[in-house]
């Protein structure tokens, strides 16, 4: 069975870090693309960063890009998100995803994880 689990979620601080963690089983983790993406409270689902196997071609969205990095240990079969000045605007449940190919951006996403809500706020 197929399963991704993130942890490292909870509260963080306007300007802190976070980092979260996707573990992911029941597949071989190194031949897929992989994905993180989220959705604030009340609004729809965003993508926010995506690698390819082998970690090439990591790309993050402009609303994250400069504060959050995508990044993969495929001995340990886990896809990480290193969250940096952080924002209120970055609460919201996050959300690591499987695809179904190697390059994230010809395909699509098929598998999810349960989700980890990171709220920002003092």
């Amino acid at each position: 069975e197929v399963q991704l689990v993130e942890s490292g979620g909870g509260l963080g601080q306007p300007g802190g870090s976070l980092r979260l963690s996707c573990a992911a089983s029941g597949f071989t983790f190194s031949n897929y693309a992989m994905t993180w993406v989220r959705q604030a409270p009340g609004k729809g689902l965003e993508w926010i960063s995506g690698i390819n196997m082998g970690g090439r071609d990591a790309s993050q969205a402009e609303s994250v890009k400069g504060r959050f990095t995508i990044s993969r240990d495929d001995a340990k079969t886990t896809l990480y998100l290193q969250m940096s000045s952080l924002k209120p605007e970055d609460t919201a449940v996050y959300y690591c995803a499987k695809h179904n190919y190697w390059n994230w951006r010809n395909s699509v996403l098929e598998v999810w994880g349960q989700g980890i809500l990171v709220t920002v706020s003092s």
